[in-house]
């Protein structure tokens, strides 16, 4: 594992994650402290499912479980990723002052998508930048129904990158750049 990152708040404040070597972007400090910033000041992790998508080494939805999500789902396709995000689990599961469900997932996601049963309240897809908008459209629309009513969906891009075109039963609530990086919040139909 190359470079750590570490959990901002909650129970596992502070507590350092590995970070795969290569093949991941990890979201800086910087943009996850205003990710959470927006979704504690909304009241919208606690008692949660989260869906991390593309994770990583799987902050994003770790830090929602360090924050009171019920569930959390990371999703990851890279032999590097999947082994972070099971060790990082394992660190956040050791902390949690109770049962804490964190489920590692090892596909493509878009064949998680076009197979899971489940339905999320919150879910981060944090995409490769080179992933086109056609590939990340199919991904939204498949989506759109493992989602809850009024859900929130935070989706990192390039801030070169178009914006996708939202699919039926998913509409942008605001977007905003941080240097390379644009942050889109949609909502899901209530």
């Amino acid at each position: 594992m190359g470079d750590v990152t570490r959990i901002i708040a909650g129970f596992a404040g502070s507590l350092h994650l590995s970070v795969p070597t290569t093949g991941t972007r990890p979201t800086s400090d910087r943009i996850r402290e205003a990710i959470f910033s927006a979704l504690e000041s909304r009241d919208e992790i606690r008692g949660c499912r989260v869906l991390d998508l593309y994770a990583g080494s799987g902050a994003l939805g770790l830090e929602s479980a360090s924050r009171g999500a019920a569930t959390v789902t990371l999703v990851e396709n890279s032999p590097r990723g999947v082994k972070a995000c099971r060790a990082n689990a394992a660190l956040i599961t050791a902390k949690s002052p109770g049962p804490l469900p964190i489920e590692v997932v090892p596909r493509a996601v878009q064949s998680f998508l076009d197979s899971t049963p489940g339905v999320y309240d919150l879910v981060f897809s944090d995409p490769p930048y080179e992933l086109g908008n056609a590939e990340l459209e199919l991904s939204l629309a498949a989506l759109v129904p493992r989602l809850a009513p009024d859900a929130l969906l935070v989706l990192e891009r390039s801030s070169r990158s178009a914006e996708p075109a939202w699919p039926a039963g998913l509409s942008l609530d605001r977007a905003k750049a941080y240097g390379d990086t644009t942050l889109y919040w949609v909502r899901a139909a209530a």
